[in-house]
């Protein structure tokens, strides 16, 4: 028996920057919603996003995966430095999208930049704004430029009060294992890492390879630690 209807593009062009996407719905609800989106050269499409969805989908969630603002401007090619700030108000909108949509809570969840975009949102909102966000799904956190371990990106951690699930593979060059256990003790607020062993930056999903047995795992390991 199918757990999901086929997704349908969704946009709102009612707010700006818009939103656009896909929108999964399962065939029996929970009630609950996750926004996902994609990293710097990728878009809502990634085979990783879609899997994500599925998986979640078929345990009720209402999910939206969706392209950042940078992506709406361009096909192709990486953000610019000036891109973040309009990125995290495409989140936000894309946030009060799904909840229009869903009864439940709506969590946040993104590969890499995507993911650092969604930290970054939550942790320089206010106390109301953090209270729409119970929780991120934070896959392939960017901690830093590849061979650059000196150029952290965890300015905002001190301020993330945001119980976050990092997805992490121990072959990743944006930060080993054993760096984001010792960058997420600055976050004031509870997370985890769940390591995938032997994955690289793309979890195991670059190109046509897929690790089909990683969806299921990240569902069970985010229902475990937001106790759903």
């Amino acid at each position: 028996m199918p757990s999901e209807s086929t997704p349908q593009v969704y946009t709102d062009v009612t707010v700006d920057p818009f939103v656009r996407g896909f929108l999964h719905r399962p065939i029996s609800s929970s009630g609950q919603g996750l926004v996902l989106t994609h990293g710097a050269g990728s878009n809502c499409q990634a085979p990783l996003l879609v899997a994500i969805a599925s998986s979640f989908t078929a345990a009720g969630f209402l999910v939206l995966r969706c392209d950042l603002p940078f992506r709406q401007d361009r096909p192709y090619g990486p953000p610019s430095p000036y891109d973040g700030k309009r990125d995290r108000a495409g989140l936000l909108n894309a946030i009060a999208a799904l909840k229009n949509l869903a009864s439940g809570p709506a969590f946040l969840g993104g590969h890499s930049y995507g993911g650092r975009q969604s930290s970054m949102l939550c942790a320089e909102q206010t106390e109301e704004v953090r209270d729409l966000v119970p929780g991120l799904l934070l896959m392939s956190y960017p901690l830093h430029p590849p061979r650059k371990a000196a150029q952290l990106r965890t300015q905002h951690f001190f301020n993330l009060r945001t119980p976050a699930l990092f997805v992490h593979g121990t072959r990743d060059p944006f930060g080993t294992i054993d760096e984001v256990e010792q960058a997420i003790k600055l976050v004031p607020a509870k997370t985890k890492v769940l390591t995938v062993d032997g994955a690289g930056h793309d979890l195991g999903f670059k190109g046509k390879s897929k690790r089909p047995e990683l969806p299921p795992k990240v569902l069970e390991e985010f229902q475990s630690f937001f106790t759903i």
